[in-house]
């Protein structure tokens, strides 16, 4: 299988496959009860990409997995650069458009109103017979593909470029833990949208570069998922989200067969990791990454506390943050969170995030660990605690909380949460809501949780 491993050795000239298709009628994606096969999608894309007008970026806002897969090699195919925008919110979309003069937007869907210079696929062909001569395209592996833009959980979306190389390394990584896991070749129903750098990486460069075919619907809710599990072949990988995992938990809905489901966007209560793994009998890996690294890491959490990192990967802790040097990376990140090495610098703990970090009084919390205590309350389902403001005018640091939990008050919270936390840290304000906003992916932007707080009700 031909995936660089080293992106800063080969980016200088090198071509790298835009897809791994051993055999041209695997099978890459499973859409509306069709197998679609390598060949049958290479000749979606090249038709697709014979359509797009000469611009330099396009805003690949396709719902559909299959329409996204097909528009985003389409868009590579013709030179040009996948916009990520954190969510198809129209302001998100605008926002991208903006930081990208000459950009244009694609989408499978007639949106009203649409973005400016909205363009919608056209109607993808019937299959045709395979040509035996058939010519597997290749990419330069410095060809910047994607920008991804950050959520904004913790600030303004921020945009990152990432190249054909370092997405083929990067999948490499995901590849080799997944296949000691399930095996050399499985299929993938994910919950997550494949313009999430987690939904593009398990969802769409799995089955470009890898073993994998994807079911190419975003099932939602559990019957949905359940159907969707049951639409592909055995081994079969749930690629979701602590939300989806849970929702998933409590329906008490049976699931076909699991070979491994796999969790990430927000972390994941080792409670539920338990409950997820006894009642679908099936590992849970949780793979940890960002928008600026890719995943990284990974763990089992229901029987493991540290996190293994993946085959060329270091990371060194800073007062700060950590810095991390992976194949993928051009240079080393360093990310906000804090972590603590092992002994032989392969596997860490996660102790939280600097910015999460409180310290009131000499005393010091992690936002984390306060909104797992929340969490743990019985009624609550769910709740999120957060730093309110940069502090007063002694520096202190003022904590809110959201919360969702039918039949119970503010005062029966706080006293539940008296009792597993110091009163330091209690959260104040702690409002109850109906639900929280979270986005397509289970996090929960900074702004429109201070915008939830301030609003009456």
């Amino acid at each position: 299988m031909a995936i660089a491993h080293d992106p800063r050795q080969q980016e200088l000239s090198s071509l790298l496959p835009l897809l791994v298709a051993a055999d041209p009628a695997r099978t890459l994606a499973w859409h509306n009860g069709e197998a679609i096969s390598a060949a049958h999608f290479l000749q979606h894309a090249r038709e697709v990409a014979a359509s797009l007008p000469s611009a330099a970026a396009a805003v690949n806002l396709c719902e559909d997995r299959y329409a996204f897969l097909v528009a985003f090699c389409a868009v590579v195919l013709r030179g040009q650069i996948n916009l990520l925008p954190s969510s198809r919110a129209p302001q998100a979309v605008d926002e991208v458009i903006r930081a990208n003069p000459g950009c244009y937007a694609l989408g499978d869907q007639p949106l009203d109103p649409p973005p400016p210079g909205y363009r919608q696929l056209p109607a993808l062909g019937a299959s045709r017979p395979i040509a035996a001569d058939i010519v597997w395209p290749s990419i330069p592996a410095d060809q910047v593909v994607v920008i991804g833009y950050t959520s904004g959980s913790t600030g303004a979306p921020a945009a990152h470029l990432k190249t054909w190389g370092s997405l083929h390394a990067s999948n490499a990584g995901n590849v080799l833990r997944l296949q000691a896991q399930v095996g050399t070749r499985f299929e993938l129903v994910a919950t997550v949208p494949p313009q999430h750098m987690y939904g593009l990486e398990m969802s769409v460069l799995l089955p470009l570069l890898g073993p994998a075919g994807v079911h190419t619907g975003r099932p939602f809710f559990p019957a949905d998922v359940a159907a969707a599990l049951a639409a592909v072949p055995a081994p079969r990988v749930l690629v979701t989200t602590p939300v989806h995992l849970r929702a998933l938990v409590e329906s008490g809905i049976a699931l076909p067969a699991l070979a491994a489901m796999i969790s990430a966007t927000a972390p994941l209560a080792v409670e539920l990791a338990q409950m997820a793994e006894q009642r679908f009998n099936a590992p849970l890996l949780e793979v940890f990454g960002s928008t600026e690294t890719c995943v990284f890491a990974s763990r089992r959490p229901a029987i493991e506390e540290e996190w293994l990192l993946y085959d060329g990967v270091t990371v060194h802790p800073q007062p700060d943050g950590t810095t991390v040097d992976a194949p993928q990376l051009q240079a080393p990140v360093t990310l906000a969170d804090i972590v603590s090495l092992s002994h032989d610098g392969r596997r860490f703990r996660l102790c939280g995030r600097h910015a999460d970090l409180l310290e009131i009084a000499g005393k010091r919390a992690s936002l984390a660990d306060l909104t797992r205590r929340l969490l743990a309350i019985p009624g609550v389902r769910d709740g999120v605690v957060f730093q309110h403001g940069d502090g007063d005018a002694l520096g202190v640091q003022r904590i809110a909380a959201l919360v969702v939990a039918p039949g119970l008050d503010e005062a029966a919270i706080l006293e539940r949460l008296r009792r597993a936390i110091d009163p330091l840290f209690l959260p104040r304000p702690l409002k109850l809501v109906d639900a929280l906003p979270r986005n397509e992916t289970g996090k929960l932007p900074r702004a429109v949780l201070l915008e939830l707080l301030q609003t009456r009700g």
